[in-house]
């Protein structure tokens, strides 16, 4: 039967793990487990045997097929006689083998994502590549996905990943599971990964059309084995608390149609309470750390906790993305700091040229993330300041170029001036 919903991205980190510990690969392992996976689709499609389950039957299949190659680059050589014995064994006992197979992979008790992220993290790679390694092979974002998210063009997304498997074969030959220690070394990185997870998706399914498209859902399952892993760390809470309580408020970003909503229109009725409240929990707990995901939670708090959007505490969150910045200095930090602050002070009235003005320089000069984001802040304000020509004239632009549809359609939306 088809692989049912959510199956695909259980039994994928498993299949990897599997051949990279068996080839010595992880450039191969994530090769030949794509291979495989075509093939499970294509016997299915061929009327074949039932799969009982895909995360065995692939690695068998894959198994045998980087065998098959090994053995014609190494005819001179002939490979082990226990390797030639494995290719003539019948499918159904390499099932069995290889379902034992990925049981003792999974000796350690690590979750497989966190051990390919963990692997994928490696000091000896650079920590751009780093990066995108980990965001590919693990978290299955696309090239065009990664580059968008780190502010590079695709073809320097691509590079770093082929730097990346090339550094960690060089300096690790064969692939293994860092240890406990080394883990711990290599934890921050692997909380941003999730992290840079989660925000590709937040930025760019407003409404996921089923579980197999909810790449949120995959990194609060990641989230979920960090914390697992690491239930007292701040950081690891904190990057929980986020998540959770980005997707408790996500049914409340579009409408009935797919348009998306502003803060204002939003009926927070909609909101999951009880991953909220969970939500608000890690937040809690992340509030004796003082890291970037601590603070990011503090500020998803007092945004999941408002009553309403003009009964949100603008200032004190201004104050945090302020303090964030210090912390993390990303475009996107201060773009966010600039809309706090004009959200405090729009009550008052006035004051708010300087923080155009800094809004201004972010939509020339920054990332294309980050200046898409300061675009749409001063359409914003200028719609709730009264200038709705110069506010439809901006949406009418962004409409052009954004490709979230959600966000395309409250662009038009805005982008006709009322009577």
């Amino acid at each position: 039967m088809p692989l049912g919903t959510g199956e695909f991205e259980e039994a994928w980190p498993r299949i990897v793990r599997a051949l990279a510990s068996f080839t010595g690969s992880l450039d191969d392992a994530e090769e030949y487990a794509a291979e495989a996976v075509a093939r499970a689709a294509a016997h299915e499609r061929d009327g074949g045997r039932p799969i009982e389950s895909y995360a065995a039957w692939c690695t068998s299949v894959a198994k045998r097929a980087w065998l098959d190659d090994a053995r014609r680059r190494t005819v001179e050589r002939r490979l082990a006689p226990e390797l030639a014995t494995e290719l003539t064994r019948p499918e159904a006992e390499h099932t069995a083998m290889d379902a034992d197979d990925l049981a003792f992979h999974a000796g350690d008790g690590l979750d497989d994502r966190l051990a390919l992220l963990f692997v994928a993290c490696d000091e000896a790679i650079s920590p751009a590549s780093r990066m995108v390694l980990a965001l590919r092979v693990v978290c299955g974002l696309t090239i065009p996905e990664i580059a968008g998210h780190l502010g590079v063009q695709e073809t320097a997304a691509a590079a770093r990943l082929t730097r990346a498997k090339r550094a960690l074969g060089e300096a690790r030959g064969a692939f293994h599971v860092p240890d406990e220690v080394e883990r711990e070394r290599r934890l921050p990185v692997v909380i941003a990964c999730v992290a840079g997870m989660f925000t590709v998706a937040h930025r760019t399914v407003l409404d996921p059309a089923d579980a197999l498209a909810d790449t949120g859902r995959q990194a609060l399952s990641i989230a979920d084995a960090l914390v697992a892993a690491h239930p007292a760390d701040t950081e690891v809470r904190g990057l929980r608390a986020v998540i959770r309580l980005g997707l408790a408020r996500r049914p409340g970003r579009v409408d009935e149609s797919g348009t998306g909503l502003a803060l204002d229109e939003v009926d927070r009725a909609r909101w999951d309470g009880p991953l909220l409240r969970a939500g608000l929990e890690d937040a809690t707990l992340a509030a004796a750390g003082d890291g970037r995901f601590a603070i990011e939670a503090a500020i998803a708090g007092l945004h999941s906790s408002a009553r309403s959007f003009e009964r949100t505490d603008w200032p004190r969150i201004a104050q945090l993305y302020g303090a964030l910045e210090d912390r993390w200095p990303s475009p996107s930090v201060r773009v966010a700091r600039l809309v706090a602050t004009a959200h405090a002070t729009l009550p008052e009235g006035g004051g708010l040229d300087a923080v155009e003005a800094e809004l201004a320089s972010l939509e020339r000069g920054a990332p294309a993330y980050a200046s898409r984001d300061a675009s749409l802040a001063l359409a914003d304000l200028e719609w709730r300041t009264g200038r709705r020509e110069e506010a439809a004239a901006r949406y009418r632009d962004l409409a052009e170029v954004i490709a979230v549809e959600p966000l395309r359609r409250f662009c038009l939306r805005r982008s006709v001036t009322p009577p």
